[in-house]
């Protein structure tokens, strides 16, 4: 009976809180356990410059973001089955309005994380959730009741469940607590797990330090980037180890795919090779300076295009290297700098209720699982239905 049943969440980032409230509001025995001295720590760095919950897109559409290795059909019906409405819903039931901006990004009526957090954590010990911080997980001890080990300030505390969901992040913000350190955990169960990367993160590439000295923070805008058959509209920043921004940020599944890692820029989208050569008229050398009048070729278009690129013979070899500018890369940034982490535990580990299947009554939920998405309310999204998904699951277990 849910009732009487005990259930740990490991984790208190929004996966482990949701689905904390989604077993206590079931009736289960809720113990919250948190490596940090407080939680909600990585839902607060997400909305340091306003919390983007979700996103407004219209589903199929909306499921076409979430990316991953053999990422099964059913992580689909897991968003699908509490959706972005419904993550909008939830806000409101704790008081938090929200709207959707014109990028279609939803974030709450004043933008903040705190006041929804505050809100949440005493919905949950109304519920009657008890929360133990400052316990750190060590050890899994899988058998018909799983028992957890946790180190709490030094000192062993060992604590047993009827069921267990581990919500321990991805690897990104380690100082919030998601470190990735739970792999090796994992590991020694024998459960397979993609490798965790930086997703949502800048590249590197070697630059010339002439190339720094004139364009280093300078933003590449208007432009079309590719890697592969994908493409992305939007805008970069020349940086001292390489590019950053949302369409570098998007691209990264695709360019991870490559055998050699880069991507294809084109800096004047709405002109054709042939246009771009008609406005050079009677130029007949200094081709890449006239680009700056004629093309109006920003000065962080010029400098990348100088710095891959001997000479140019003519009008039309300046205006394919334009168009069709590739700039090799080298890898992404580290993994503690990135946005959110690729990678984690396998699909064919789990079942469709986010259970392992060698260790029943063991659960797992938001980024620990091997999925990605981009920025604009996508993480959050992900990591509150699989929440809710670990959640109800739990309390099902005999």
């Amino acid at each position: 009976m849910s009732h009487s049943k005990s259930i740990a969440i490991v984790g208190g980032g929004p996966a482990g809180l949701r689905a904390a409230e989604v077993a206590a509001e079931s009736g289960a025995r809720v113990t919250l356990y948190d490596a940090k001295p407080s939680t909600g720590r990585k839902f607060l760095v997400a909305g340091k410059s306003g919390l983007n919950l979700t996103n407004d897109q219209t589903f199929p559409d909306f499921l076409e973001n979430y990316q991953g290795n053999d990422l099964p059909d059913w992580f689909g019906e897991i968003i699908s089955r509490f959706d972005n409405t419904q993550l909008r819903a939830w806000a409101g039931s704790l008081g938090i309005e929200t709207y959707a901006a014109s990028s279609g990004k939803v974030f709450p009526i004043g933008m903040k994380a705190a006041p929804l957090l505050r809100r949440w954590i005493e919905k949950l010990r109304g519920l009657g959730v008890e929360f133990k911080v400052r316990h750190r997980l060590t050890e899994i001890i899988p058998t018909d009741s799983p028992k957890l080990v946790f180190d709490h300030e030094g000192k062993t505390v060992k604590a047993e469940h009827d069921s267990v969901i581990l919500a321990l992040g991805g690897a990104s913000w380690p100082s919030t607590g998601s470190d990735g350190k739970w792999v090796s955990m994992l590991e020694k169960l024998g459960i397979p797990f993609t490798p965790l990367s930086s997703a949502n993160s800048g590249w590197e590439t070697s630059w010339s330090a002439a190339l720094l000295e004139q364009a280093e923070g300078f933003p590449l805008k208007n432009i079309v980037v590719s890697a592969g058959e994908v493409s992305r509209h939007g805008e970069l920043v020349i940086t001292r180890y390489g590019l950053e921004g949302g369409p570098i940020y998007r691209l990264g599944p695709a360019i991870r795919h490559l055998a050699e890692p880069h991507i294809t820029v084109d800096f004047k989208p709405t002109f054709s090779v042939e246009q771009l050569v008609a406005k050079m008229e009677s130029a007949k050398r200094n081709f890449l300076e006239e680009a700056k009048v004629r093309w109006k070729l920003s000065p962080a278009a010029s400098a990348i295009v100088k710095h891959l690129y001997t000479s140019f013979p003519d009008a039309k070899s300046l205006a394919m290297a334009v168009k069709h500018c590739k700039i090799p890369l080298t890898q992404p940034r580290p993994v503690d700098e990135a946005i959110s982490s690729a990678g984690g535990v396998q699909w064919s580990a789990l079942t469709k209720e986010l259970m392992l299947k060698d260790y029943p009554g063991i659960y797992l939920c938001g980024e620990m699982l091997d999925w990605e998405a981009p920025t604009g309310g996508y993480l959050l999204q992900a990591s509150f239905a699989t929440g809710t998904c670990a959640g109800n699951a739990a309390i099902q277990t005999v």
